[in-house]
């Protein structure tokens, strides 16, 4: 097991199991407007603590992340990009069939007070985690190194655009049970994996993952569609 995992591995392990241990934390409270189960504390901060501490971590770790080290991008593949996030957006927000999901949705982070007003710091701290963060977070994790480390476990030696259709749909398979949408988790996998395989740039994913994450957030904001949170 010594050698189960590289340096270069844990650093793209500890910041996404980092942000599960959070999750995992928040899942043990009611998060919900006014509800945290008469705690000391609102239970919906958990959150923004949970972006600083991950956010520390990624930037603890930045050195390891030589796939980020260039930008690499063309102004095509940025376009290109944006055009991949945009359009996982709409899928997410119309992918929501009940069939199309594991579990219940529920409208576990409503960020309004006992008045019914909404708390822009902490819609800051969740905007900023979920558009920010989260993507760089995640693609580093899931692309960069999952993906990869399923064709061979030197991950960091494995050219993406090289990446199997079996390192594909396994990585993306996991991905999906991470999410309760699982439909639209696939394709949002699928999407992102076949940017970082078209580019070869990790900034490619991160960007549309950007994309989605943000437009979402703005979406839920101005609706009120807290579930998709």
């Amino acid at each position: 097991m010594g050698n189960f995992l590289s340096p270069a591995a844990w650093a793209r392990v500890i910041p996404f199991a980092l942000f599960m241990v959070f999750l995992a934390v928040r899942g043990q409270f009611s998060v919900e407007a006014g509800e945290t189960d008469n705690l000391p504390f609102d239970a919906r901060w958990i959150y923004a603590v949970s972006v600083v501490v991950v956010s520390a971590s990624l930037v603890w770790f930045w050195r390891r992340y030589g796939e980020l080290r260039q930008w690499g991008l063309s102004l095509g593949q940025v376009l290109l990009s944006v055009l991949v996030g945009v359009v996982v957006f709409v899928l997410w927000t119309r992918l929501t069939a009940p069939w199309m999901m594991l579990g219940e949705a529920s409208a576990g982070f409503v960020p309004v007070d006992a008045n019914g007003d909404l708390m822009w710091t902490l819609i800051a701290f969740r905007w900023v985690g979920a558009a920010l963060m989260v993507p760089l977070m995640e693609e580093l994790f899931w692309r960069g190194f999952l993906m990869r480390w399923i064709d061979n476990q030197d991950f960091d030696k494995v050219d993406p655009a090289s990446v199997s259709i079996k390192a594909i749909a396994l990585s993306t398979l996991v991905f999906m049970l991470a999410h309760t949408q699982w439909l639209a988790a696939i394709v949002a996998g699928l999407a992102y994996a076949w940017l970082y395989k078209r580019t070869r740039s990790l900034w490619a994913p991160v960007l549309a993952h950007a994309v989605t994450n943000g437009v979402l957030g703005v979406w839920v904001i101005l609706n009120g569609y807290w579930a998709f949170w």
